[in-house]
């Protein structure tokens, strides 16, 4: 097995992680007919096939399950020595964080200023996307943690740890008064909520059922800033953290009502590896209860 080509290797851990050749591709920035004969290459050079075809699905042959086991412990390893390396970017740290685009952004830019050092030796660079999106850029060593709504285990993602940061309750917003009672008035409302497919979503609509409320939901929103940004240019109803409400409305909102029996979660999901981190570390070690009870959150300089 000398001389064996770890780029051929790559390109077929690659497939096997993604599930396909067209998404290994994309990943890649290859054509999927130079990752086909790259992995062809690899197989003669094993003796054996690598994939059999299951249906439409490509999966890995007993052959390519060896393989890939031993590849998987290299890259991973590897991947591992680059984020130690990667720690200091021009003399700073470089903590690479996601943020799902379903949270608010003042809640998460504020529990990632917490664990800001008052000097300049911390560099960082932010990602908005999906959970999905950014929890496979997590896994493939991308990104150091990843802000979210839900947590790992409801991701079904057990190879990723998790950690609850804290939770606050809902206000709903609008730019012009509703009359009538709370919750019942919002059944008068143009209404605007996270998507449903968000675990803030979910909870809203089995709020909604609960207590007996058909509300006229005319627009639902993956991203929170985009929701906020429809309600400031429309006279729907939507929602905010509860944290922001005294916020919104010195800005002249009017505050339809709120409630503690939906609550918007925030969790940090880390592989394993990263806990040696310092930003991530001061996450994971950092009480928020305080900031989550609408106080300030300290700061904690790494």
């Amino acid at each position: 097995m000398a001389h064996l080509n770890y780029n051929h290797l790559y390109y077929f851990w690659m497939v096997r992680k993604k599930g396909s050749v067209a998404k290994a591709a994309d990943a890649l920035f290859l054509t999927p007919q130079t990752v086909t004969g790259q992995i062809r290459q690899l197989e003669r050079r094993l003796g054996g096939k690598l994939f059999k075809r299951q249906g439409r699905a490509l999966v890995a042959s007993e052959l390519g399950e060896v393989v890939f086991r031993y590849a998987d412990k290299m890259y991973s390893l590897s991947y591992e020595m680059l984020d130690l390396l990667n720690y200091t970017k021009d003399s700073a740290i470089l903590f690479e964080v996601g943020i799902s685009d379903a949270l608010s952004k003042s809640v998460a830019s504020r529990l990632l200023l917490s664990v800001m050092p008052d000097g300049d030796n911390l560099h960082l660079n932010c990602y908005e996307s999906t959970d999905e999106n950014l929890v496979d850029r997590l896994s493939q060593h991308k990104l150091d943690v990843v802000l979210s709504g839900s947590d790992a285990e409801s991701l079904k993602l057990p190879e990723i740890l998790s950690k609850k940061l804290g939770q606050c309750g809902i206000s709903f917003i609008s730019k012009a008064p509703l009359e009538g009672d709370f919750p019942v008035n919002l059944s008068k409302a143009k209404l605007l909520i996270p998507h449903r497919k968000t675990a803030l979503g979910q909870q809203m609509l089995r709020w909604f059922d609960e207590i007996g409320l058909e509300p006229r939901i005319t627009g639902e929103f993956d991203d929170s800033a985009m929701m906020k940004a429809f309600g400031h240019y429309t006279d729907s109803v939507f929602v905010i953290p509860s944290l922001y409400r005294d916020e919104m409305l010195a800005q002249g909102f009017h505050l339809i009502g709120e409630t503690e029996e939906v609550q918007e979660e925030y969790y940090v999901m880390f592989a394993e590896r990263m806990i040696q981190h310092p930003a991530v570390r001061s996450l994971l070690e950092t009480d928020f209860g305080e900031f989550f009870r609408g106080e300030e959150a300290p700061a904690f300089p790494l």
